[in-house]
């Protein structure tokens, strides 16, 4: 029974989305076609469908589309990478130690309400169009969910399982890396799908101001030629990317929840 509602209830969803996705286009096409709006400022989506597979084998600001996509990804994972192995592990010490938690947090409360793209103009300062600029801008995104949801994962961890540890006389670095880390981990992985989205919406951000590829810089070189078409183009692999990424992570975080029974 559990089972058929289950499968009902997905294709309901699916019948959901798919109505949802026909919804907007049939109202896209409709005001493209009424000619309410200039077709260099709403083409239509099948210009747009072919200005995407265009793009895809034809330079544009010096790459296809795919090689953009790939110069943003490795911008990408660099500052959601620092940001994890930054974040996790500090997050972590300060559910801890005490007196770490009382140090840090007035520096990271004043730091994380700073939004990701108001760091730009010092990324461009310090880096130029460099790899590092849109690094540092995706690592402020990423930083905070990362680092506060490994605090928080340690934070509430059985206070059992951390007494019994320090019985059989763990130290605190061990009971850090094998009772808070392995409790922590659907709370970290959680954190880490927000980080993901934060840093991938921050560093398209950064590529529109401080860098030569990629999937922002091709939106820019797309709006300064007034193309519509490559602008939603990039706007659609920007999508097509981030859905991905959540996609992955949320396998990760439902085969740790599944191996631990919740």
């Amino acid at each position: 029974m559990d089972a058929a509602r289950t499968k009902a209830s997905g294709t309901r969803l699916f019948v959901l989305s798919v109505a949802g996705f026909a919804s907007l286009f049939v109202a896209w096409s409709a005001v493209a076609a009424s000619g309410l709006v200039a077709p260099q400022f709403l083409p239509s989506p099948w210009a747009v469908a072919e200005r995407f597979a265009f793009l895809t084998t034809h330079p544009f600001a010096g790459y296809t589309i795919e090689q953009h996509l790939v110069s943003s990804i490795g911008r990408f994972l660099m500052g959601f990478g620092l940001a994890a192995a930054i974040g996790v592990p500090l997050g972590l010490a300060m559910g801890w130690f005490r007196w770490l938690d009382e140090v840090v947090t007035p520096l990271f409360e004043a730091i994380r309400f700073v939004a990701p793209i108001a760091w730009v103009p010092f990324a461009a300062l310090w880096f130029g169009t460099g790899i590092g600029g849109p690094t540092l801008v995706i690592f402020m995104g990423a930083f905070p969910p990362a680092l506060i949801n490994a605090y928080r994962g340690a934070r509430f961890v059985e206070p059992r399982f951390v007494e019994a540890a320090q019985t059989l006389g763990a130290g605190s670095w061990r009971v850090i890396f094998q009772v808070l880390l392995p409790a922590s981990v659907p709370s970290i992985v959680a954190g880490l799908r927000i980080s993901a989205g934060l840093g991938w919406q921050s560093l398209v951000g950064a590529e529109l101001i401080v860098a030569s590829s990629g999937i922002g810089y091709l939106m820019v070189k797309g709006q300064s030629n007034m193309s519509a078409a490559t602008v939603i183009s990039g706007m659609i692999g920007i999508g097509i990317v981030g859905f991905a990424i959540d996609v992955a992570l949320r396998r990760v975080e439902a085969a740790i929840h599944a191996r631990r029974g919740l």
